[in-house]
């Protein structure tokens, strides 16, 4: 079966505690293995070269590089830093790197995020905090201290009056994006609810015709409250008159069934429709002996899959 085919609670619904230890063991395994071969098959997401960036430095010239601009959680960012002469490099917040530049003050400290010195070259990364925008800033070292550049006194020290003149160093920045590489375009699904009803129990089949499956392996999600014991299935919409003729014949009608469930007061359970199956119905109806004459209620939800994006890409339904 195709991964997309795999319901999302599927897994969920493994009663371990009804297995003897080496089945359990089994089917945990089983489950490892095609929970592998799905995530082989989901989307793949790297770092993708995006854009290059040439600078060249004199002694102590500093270069503000491109700003980040992090989500309400944080983000990452990933550049690939070659310099002719070692280089520090650091994140700065832009607002402080912007009134640096505009004030030029020396005793205008700066915080420095993911401090990195004497680079050469380097793939250069940092996590960078939440909602806040980050400069990423690249010094030449070549001064004479070496220190570590805690200011921008310090940095555009010696910026003035005449220089000795020395080779400038040229860096090269390439900068990459987070994006999706392999498996980028697949057939997208999203839930939607087709019944939600509180209703009063009758010895009469409770009957929904709502289902027409759009794809082979539309996920199903049924959801039962009642308060008193109920069969509940999918059956094919052309048999529904025969089950309010004969109630009774609705045993055998869902034998064919893959979706169902007998003798359930509170339940959430999934299953799947196919194409070929054609119009489905879910039907409830009181369990044999049960007590209709008390007036109790039942609840049920029931929600399905459906293509929303590239339903082109889907498989071929499957023909009986």
């Amino acid at each position: 079966m195709p991964c997309w085919l795999l319901s999302r609670r599927s897994w969920l619904n493994l009663n371990v505690s009804r297995m003897t230890r080496r089945t359990a063991t089994y089917a945990l395994l089983l489950v490892a293995v095609f929970s592998t071969l799905c995530f082989a098959q989901d989307k793949v997401f790297d770092w993708v070269r995006a854009s290059d960036e040439t600078v060249r430095l004199d002694p102590s010239d500093f270069h503000g590089g491109r700003v980040y601009r992090p989500g309400p959680n944080g983000g990452n960012m990933h550049v690939d830093i070659q310099a002719k002469q070692p280089v520090t490099v650091a994140m700065v917040a832009a607002d402080e790197w912007n009134s640096a530049m505009q004030h030029e003050r020396s005793n205008h400290d700066l915080n420095f995020r993911c401090l990195r010195e004497h680079v050469v070259s380097t793939t250069y990364t940092c996590a960078l905090p939440p909602a806040r925008p980050m400069v990423l800033v690249i010094r030449d070292e070549r001064n004479p201290s070496n220190a570590i550049v805690r200011s921008v006194g310090a940095i555009l020290k010696g910026t003035g009056g005449a220089r000795q003149f020395i080779s400038p160093n040229d860096v090269l920045i390439t900068y990459y994006r987070w994006n999706c590489v392999s498996n980028c375009l697949q057939p997208e699904f999203q839930w939607f609810r087709l019944v939600k009803e509180k209703y009063e129990i009758t010895p009469v089949p409770k009957v929904y015709s709502v289902i027409n499956p759009d794809h082979d392996g539309q996920d199903v999600n049924i959801r039962i409250k009642a308060g008193i014991p109920m069969l509940v299935t999918l059956v094919p919409s052309k048999d529904i008159d025969q089950v309010y003729s004969s109630p009774d014949s609705l045993q055998s009608i869902m034998s064919g069934s893959s979706c169902k469930q007998r003798g359930v007061q509170t339940l959430t359970f999934d299953c799947t429709a196919n194409v070929a199956d054609g119009p489905q119905a879910l039907v409830l109806l009181p369990e044999a002996g049960a007590n209709t004459a008390s007036h109790k209620k039942a609840e049920i939800e029931l929600q399905v899959t459906r293509c929303v994006a590239n339903c082109n890409l889907l498989p071929a339904p499957k023909q009986q």
